[in-house]
């Protein structure tokens, strides 16, 4: 099926367009011991907007956020202010305009004649503050997967690539903060989150510049839809079928379905020097695997009743009524990914274009986004962690090289 730019599709509600809902990230500074599943973590006003619904944290999570470059953290309230961005996205749900956090113009154009104020390798720096997390929270990863019988659980180290947005509190409004220099305490305690949606030169700066200059080969190119399910013998969790679109381009052919990803470790990381702010995740994949012959076939039943519609949010719909099979499972949502992967030895890199709809809020969005995942470090954190950390600083080396500047921002 040939694939309809998002930006050629016509509205039908919601607010889609070219910027994205940022993704939450979790209270501020490493272990939180009253985390609970499902809980939400989105900042003011976007807390119940449909699409941050499916994000889950293990009860133990562990996140944290800090920036990095300079050389002396007391430099930090000096030479950054909070400056306001303008997301169409997010202004449209909040009425207000978020911040990120950037180098002050004049200490800006310092900073490029005297490199002495930044760190030399702060890579080195990110793998060692993130590293009691990884393992601790690895740790738990592993004891939960003793007792997971139904569900095959796969964890990922994952490096996102975006801005990470700052919203303010109760003690802090936008105002009173926005184009202001702020302790790094202060900027500790303001609500988060993570936008991923990233310029279209930068996904053409990675495929194009990138991927040969650091050997990745092509492993495949995909057109995926996700069919999000609401399940009564589940309601703590979001169904994902993972599907396929059969050779006569008519119709959905189910490939598996998933459990919500679980975050087990978040740390977002304002990158001082850079174009783009790095995320930091540890989640693993739950994948169904005993599921009864009935509910496969109401699943499929389900799937098989939608149309695909290039006009629509998502790119599926279903003919009224049939948006439900049996008494068990209600379609919530739909992405439509059309996306490039491509691996080596350690990694995989995936850019894909993404479009999503919430039938619940009635809210989409289309996103441009870049992940980096480094399953290379997973089975190292088994046994040898020393090493895990080493392959995880040079994963970072690479990244700060390659992935968090380029040129002709947007």
């Amino acid at each position: 099926m040939a694939y309809v730019p998002p930006h050629k599709r016509h509205s039908k509600g919601g607010a889609g367009g070219p910027s994205s809902s940022p993704s939450p990230t979790p209270p501020p500074e490493t272990v939180n011991p009253n985390f609970k599943r499902k809980r939400n973590f989105n900042s003011k006003d976007i807390a119940d907007k449909g699409l941050g619904k499916s994000i889950v944290y293990a009860e133990n999570a562990r996140s944290k956020w800090f920036a990095v470059g300079l050389t002396d953290d007391t430099l930090l309230p000096i030479m950054t202010r909070l400056e306001p961005v303008s997301l169409e996205s997010y202004e449209r749900k909040s009425g207000e305009k978020p911040l990120t956090l950037v180098l002050c113009d004049h200490h800006l154009k310092e900073s490029c004649e005297d490199r002495s104020i930044f760190l030399a390798i702060p890579w080195a720096f990110v793998a060692e503050t993130v590293k009691q997390d990884l393992i601790w929270s690895f740790q738990k990863v592993k004891d939960n997967m003793e007792c997971c019988e139904f569900v095959k659980v796969k964890p990922t180290l994952v490096a996102r690539f975006g801005r990470i947005l700052f919203h303010g509190n109760r003690s802090f409004s936008l105002e009173s903060i926005s184009g202001k220099s702020v302790p790094e305490s202060t900027l500790k305690q303001l609500k988060k989150s993570f936008y991923t949606n990233v310029p279209p030169l930068y996904m053409e700066y990675i495929t194009n510049e990138v991927v040969p200059k650091i050997g990745f080969d092509l492993e495949g190119e995909r057109e995926l839809y996700h069919v999000k399910l609401s399940d009564k013998m589940r309601p703590d969790s979001t169904l994902s079928c993972k599907c396929t679109v059969t050779k006569d381009n008519k119709k959905l052919e189910l490939c598996k379905v998933e459990l919500n990803q679980v975050r087990h470790m978040v740390a977002d990381i304002s990158c001082l020097d850079k174009n783009l702010d790095l995320r930091l995740m540890l989640r693993t994949k739950r994948t169904l695997i005993a599921l009864k012959d009935e509910e496969i076939e109401n699943i499929k039943c389900l799937i098989g009743s939608a149309n695909l519609d290039s006009e629509v949010k998502g790119g599926l719909r279903w003919p009224l009524g049939k948006q439900s099979s049996g008494d068990q499972y209600t379609v919530v949502g739909v992405w439509h990914t059309n996306g490039k992967t491509f691996m080596n030895s350690s990694m995989r890199l995936k850019v894909r274009h993404a479009d999503r709809f919430d039938f619940r809020s009635s809210a989409g969005e289309v996103t441009r986004e870049v992940i980096l995942k480094m399953p290379g470090i997973i089975p190292q954190l088994h046994e040898q962690t020393d090493l895990a950390m080493e392959m995880l600083k040079e994963n970072l080396k690479l990244i700060w090289t390659y992935f968090l500047c380029y040129d002709s921002v947007t």
